[in-house]
């Protein structure tokens, strides 16, 4: 599944942190005023971070950005500034200040969940898995029926091949939400791995029949099949996938969402013949996620 900018979203909600406690006497945000002390100016940088996650909700991302900044600057001693900033910054892919930005956040709050959820999310960004994996188990000890942070800790498993610790993760995502399809899917790339394609064949269509509309088991399916001789329904599959998604014919586009050696392999099989290639060339340019 690729990782996108549902992710915050679905953990905002998961963590509770769409609200962050407003003062029940504040006023609202004036361009100017002279002369505020330090209360006024923590209260109006609350006021400016709310800004910023209603924006979030909205998909509103570069206001919420500039926002959430100004409101680090008002606010620095409430970490739920830093976090917030530190999560746009995730969402844009400047992963260094994401880091940086989440640490002044831990920093202020070492027990919150949330802040360790996100910089998990950034180190498996960033290619740092081990520190990833540390982040993700400190924020579950604190948190543990968070499902986005359980699918995350699923994917640095599978990036350090532990695959039954990986299938773990998933299947007490799965457990705490049943149609988080994504953990579903990735159950599947994990079996496919293993030698398991009739295994990996269920996971795959149970993640279909969650949301039909999903090119990736879409497409994972179409290539377990093709690899069975289900040559017609693999086309078929396969040809859906890619019209509704063009990435999804770009190999390396599959290996950075987890997709492992021996399903890549296969893939480009599948892709590599005629009835594949002439979809291909035909497919529209990439949209952006």
């Amino acid at each position: 599944m690729p990782l996108n900018r549902n992710w915050l979203i679905s953990l905002l909600a998961c963590t509770g942190i769409w609200t962050v406690g407003l003062p029940a006497d504040g006023q609202a945000l004036i361009p100017y005023t002279p002369q505020l002390d330090s209360e006024q100016l923590d209260e109006q940088g609350l006021f400016l971070l709310q800004e910023a996650i209603e924006l979030l909700q909205f998909g509103e991302y570069e206001p919420a950005l500039s926002r959430a900044k100004l409101a680090t600057q008002l606010a620095p001693q409430r970490f739920q500034t830093w976090f917030i900033l530190g999560n746009l910054y995730l969402q844009e892919e400047e992963i260094e200040k994401s880091i940086e930005t989440l640490k002044q956040a831990q920093s202020l709050a070492p027990d919150e969940a949330q802040i360790a959820f996100s910089l998990g999310n950034a180190y498996l960004r960033n290619g740092d898995y081990e520190a990833a994996k540390g982040e993700l188990e400190k924020g579950l000890s604190l948190a543990p029926d968070v499902p986005a942070a359980l699918f995350d800790l699923g994917n640095v498993h599978l990036m350090l091949q532990e695959e039954q610790a990986a299938i773990a993760a998933y299947e007490k995502a799965v457990k705490l939400e049943a149609s988080f399809w994504p953990a579903i899917n990735n159950i599947g790339l994990v079996k496919y791995e293993q030698g398991d394609v009739a295994g990996a064949i269920v996971e795959w269509e149970a993640a279909l029949e969650i949301d039909e509309e999903q090119p990736e088991p879409k497409l994972a399916l179409a290539v377990a099949l093709y690899s069975q001789g289900d040559t017609e329904k693999a086309f078929d599959l396969a040809a859906t996938a890619m019209l509704s998604d063009s990435r999804y014919a770009d190999l390396e586009f599959l290996k950075e969402n987890l997709w492992g050696s021996n399903l890549l392999k296969d893939t480009q099989t599948l892709l590599s013949t005629p009835q594949m290639q002439a979809i291909i060339a035909e497919l529209p340019p990439p949209v952006e996620q």
